[in-house]
């Protein structure tokens, strides 16, 4: 009999940025890292990962997600990375480079907020979007994938795109998925019924108290 597959998605956000720091909507301007001081959260997140070998790794093309796949992964033996814009933040519009004192008082941005993105930013991308090219990039990644045998995949993406697959697949309020600079979460799917399913989802790196 057949043995069904699995699948361990490691979904992991780019580093700390100046504009992190300083909370301003980043989207798909190209800020990099914010070095040294992103190199804490970096060394966490590589050490946690070092004993993994991935079968296949994504990453965002944008410079700060190159950067940190360059930190996490410097003397990697894994496959060739695969850089995908679909992966890229939600596209912020006139937002990008503002923070939310900036903002605050705008109705657009203010209806935003309240439809949870379904609204887009001016010259941005709605929620919807966002979604939709997430779900070609899964839908892409999970063909490459053999339904009769355990992989493993490394993602750096960004915060909002983090956000979009915990609603997705931890069915959660797109505003709880709030996940930090170098952390992730770690999807597992399981091949059933001639389909990928998600079965848990845990922290990246694993909070100290998880440990054993």
């Amino acid at each position: 009999m057949a043995t069904d597959g699995r699948l361990d998605l490691v979904v992991v956000r780019h580093g700390l940025t100046a504009w992190n720091r300083e909370r301003r909507y980043q989207g798909h301007r190209d800020i990099p890292l914010l070095l040294p001081d992103a190199e804490l959260g970096l060394a966490l997140l590589r050490d946690a990962l070092s004993h993994v070998s991935f079968d296949a790794i994504d990453c965002s093309d944008l410079v700060r997600c190159r950067q940190t796949l360059g930190y996490i992964r410097p003397d990697s033996i894994d496959p060739e990375p695969c850089f995908d814009a679909r992966l890229r933040e939600l596209n912020f519009g006139e937002y990008e480079g503002r923070t939310y004192n900036d903002l605050k008082s705008i109705p657009a941005y203010r209806a935003w907020i309240e439809t949870r993105g379904e609204q887009a930013p001016p010259q941005g991308e709605s929620a919807a979007a966002l979604r939709a090219r997430l779900d070609a990039w899964f839908e892409h990644r999970v063909t490459q994938c053999d339904p009769g045998r355990q992989q493993h995949v490394l993602v750096v993406s960004h915060g909002g795109v983090i956000r979009e697959l915990r609603r997705r697949f931890e069915a959660i309020d797109f505003w709880e998925g709030d996940t930090g600079q170098a952390q992730g979460r770690h999807f597992i799917f399981h091949y059933q019924r001639g389909a990928w399913r998600c079965s848990s989802s845990s922290a990246v790196p694993a909070p100290a108290s998880d440990t054993r």
